[in-house]
């Protein structure tokens, strides 16, 4: 079982539809922390498209917390793409709990070192 964590990274915003301000793409990270303190993180963006703004349930950037913006992210975070988001966390705390050692060059273990 995890513990999540997501955060706001960053907005990007435009004037459309007669309106100032009109958030258009998100940046943010979703954090998974696991019972031993192990975590990975998912890097995400969200798009949004003016074209499908209601002016009528418009929010006025300066009215804006990061629990509105997370809460349009995670509407849309959902199915196929929260499983694809959770299997990187995964993969990212599985490889923590259990790194991989890369050998090359001179690292084989039938290549003496010649610098001792």
């Amino acid at each position: 079982m995890l513990t999540y964590t997501w955060k706001l990274i960053s907005l990007r915003k435009t004037n459309a539809a007669n309106l100032s301000n009109v958030v258009i793409g998100t940046t943010w990270t979703l954090t998974g922390t696991d019972a031993d303190n192990y975590s990975g993180t998912f890097n995400g963006a969200t798009p949004f498209r003016s074209a499908e703004l209601d002016p009528n349930n418009f929010i006025d950037y300066n009215s804006l917390t990061e629990e509105i913006v997370l809460g349009w992210i995670q509407a849309v975070v959902v199915g196929g793409y929260m499983d694809h988001v959770n299997e990187q966390i995964n993969k990212q705390i599985r490889d923590k709990k259990n790194p991989v050692d890369d050998a090359s060059g001179n690292n084989f273990p039938w290549i003496v070192s010649t610098n001792n």
